[in-house]
């Protein structure tokens, strides 16, 4: 989720353990079923600190010296994942190209309806879950994960294997 949202692995795991450091200092007392959803929603809540940090970068960086930005810093999970043995080239080709437009269509969809999606379809949330994690109704997550989806149907069409 957390690389999905920022392009960056080195990022994604600052995010991931800050995020793991708070929960084991502030909830360690709490029963365990409770901890899945209170994880998400301090990752929730880092990630939309990174974005906050990230505008105010981009203010100073246009002022300081934009050329100075290293274009080439972007991480592409995808594209460096390790290749099944099992797949032909051409079957390879095809899952490869299908994942990166959905990676594409992921980074470009709001991000609440982008984190509703990935707690619930690849985190295996429940709505229940997902609305604490968030921090929000469940009527909200239902919403958000609803139009989610149909973003993603209109963008994938044609191009899931």
């Amino acid at each position: 989720m957390a690389r999905i949202a920022t392009g960056h692995n080195e990022e994604a795991l600052d995010i991931v353990q800050d995020t793991m450091l708070k929960l084991v200092k502030k909830y360690r007392h709490k029963p365990i079923d409770e901890l899945t959803p209170l994880f998400y929603r301090i990752l929730q809540s880092r990630i939309r600190d990174w974005y906050r940090r990230q505008r105010v970068r981009q203010r100073w960086q246009f002022w300081v010296n934009s050329e100075s930005v290293d274009e080439d810093s972007t991480f592409d999970p995808i594209s460096n994942a390790p290749a099944p043995e099992t797949e032909g080239p051409e079957k390879l080709t095809i899952r490869n190209q299908a994942m990166m437009v959905l990676e594409e269509a992921l980074r470009k969809l709001p991000l609440r309806q982008q984190q509703t999606f990935l707690l619930r379809a690849w985190e295996g949330l429940s709505v229940a879950e997902t609305a604490v994690a968030m921090g929000c109704s469940e009527g909200s997550i239902k919403t958000h994960y609803f139009r989610a989806m149909h973003l993603l149907r209109e963008k994938l069409e044609g191009h899931w294997p």
